[in-house]
């Protein structure tokens, strides 16, 4: 029975996150962004993220993005340095050719540091990323 399901892989979507510049903060802050660099649109994104370890956990929380169009992203959540102590999950869900996909995308502790940003594609800014 469980041989006849068929589960999607999730392909060419990814989860950034970016070091950048906030001109009404003047500072940098680091931001969540959900990219699809796929060659054409996935439908009623959904991502929900949160944090933990053995002692803490934080809030969880959920974006509707909508349509995201081929080629392109969209920022999500701003986050804060305290929360990069902690394994951050990001649960993305989208539908893409009438097929509902759903992945999870794992930071573990202390990886998103200014030490380990590269140039992340579409972008074309300082981050890291999990794909």
């Amino acid at each position: 029975m469980k041989k006849d399901i068929d589960i999607p892989v999730v392909e060419n979507v990814y989860i950034a996150i970016v070091n950048e510049w906030d001109d009404d903060m003047l500072n940098k802050v680091w931001n969540a962004y959900l990219i699809n660099d796929k060659d054409t649109p996935i439908e009623m994104a959904i991502v929900v993220s949160n944090g933990f370890n053995d002692t803490k956990k934080t809030s969880t929380i959920r974006h509707g993005l909508g349509t995201l169009e081929a080629k392109s992203f969209k920022k999500f959540e701003p986050l804060q340095e305290e929360i990069f102590a902690l394994k951050n999950i990001f649960s993305v869900t989208f539908f893409f050719d009438n097929k509902l996909y759903d992945k999870k995308y794992l930071f573990e502790e202390n990886t998103i540091n200014k030490n380990s940003l590269t140039i992340i594609p579409l972008l074309e800014k300082d981050g890291v990323l999990v794909k």
